[in-house]
Formats: structure tokens, C-alpha cells, sequence
């Protein structure tokens, strides 16, 4: 692979299979949110983990970047320039992040599709 923006095009298999299993996360959670709006229950467990991920996500990325121009500018990992998008962060390039957005929405994907969900106790089933 050679040519401007060949690290970019390495990423693009892994970005093709996050996104296949995040939307068979969304639809997942979608059916799993309509089973839980006809047993009425309350919405704050997915405002806490949608609020969990950001938090986790940006840190990942804020350390990531950190870490990572570090590793570069004691040249410990050198990145061919004629390889490179050209657009950086620092001493990185941006196709550096590719790996950690990629884990961003991939960990969250798999916890939703991984998770056995309970079943209501008699307390919380709806009275008919």
C-alpha cells in the first residue's frame, strides 16, 4: 500500500466490522427498550451507561493522544510521512485514533449484544 492516506485505508476493514456489529447493537437495544416499554420501566440504567461511555470514550482518546505523542516524539514509533493523511495532533497522525474510536464503539456494542437481560420479578411486572 503506498500513496497519502495509506494507514488511513488500513482502518477501514475494522471500521466496516464495528459498524456491522454496532447496528446489530442498535437493533438489539431497540427491541430490548420496546420489551422493557411494555413492562414500564424506567430509562435511567441506559442515560447512565450512554453517560459511562462518553466519559470512558473521551478518556480513552485524551490518554490515547497524550501517550501517543509521546511514543512519537521520543521516537520510539516513527510514521513514514509519505504514508500519513498529513493532518496531525500534535506529533501524531489522526490515523493513530483510529484504533481507540474503533474501541470506543465497539466495547459497548459487544456489552449490549453479550448482555442476557432479566427478566422482570413479580414486583415489577404490570398489573393486568
Amino acid at each position: 500500500m503506498t500513496g497519502s492516506g495509506a494507514y488511513a485505508l488500513l482502518a477501514v476493514p475494522f471500521f466496516a466490522a464495528v459498524a456491522a456489529v454496532a447496528v446489530a447493537a442498535g437493533i438489539v437495544a431497540a427491541r430490548r427498550a420496546r420489551a422493557r416499554a411494555r413492562a414500564r420501566r424506567a430509562a435511567s440504567g441506559r442515560r447512565i451507561a450512554l453517560v459511562t461511555g462518553l466519559v470512558a470514550g473521551a478518556a480513552l482518546l485524551v490518554m490515547t493522544i497524550v501517550f501517543d505523542n509521546v511514543i512519537v516524539t521520543l521516537r520510539i514509533v516513527a510514521y513514514d510521512p509519505a504514508l500519513i493523511s498529513g493532518a496531525k495532533i500534535g506529533a501524531i497522525p489522526v490515523e493513530d485514533l483510529a484504533y481507540s474510536i474503533a474501541a470506543i464503539v465497539l466495547l459497548p456494542s459487544l456489552w449490549v449484544l453479550f448482555d442476557r437481560p432479566t427478566r422482570p420479578s413479580q414486583e415489577e411486572e404490570p398489573t393486568r
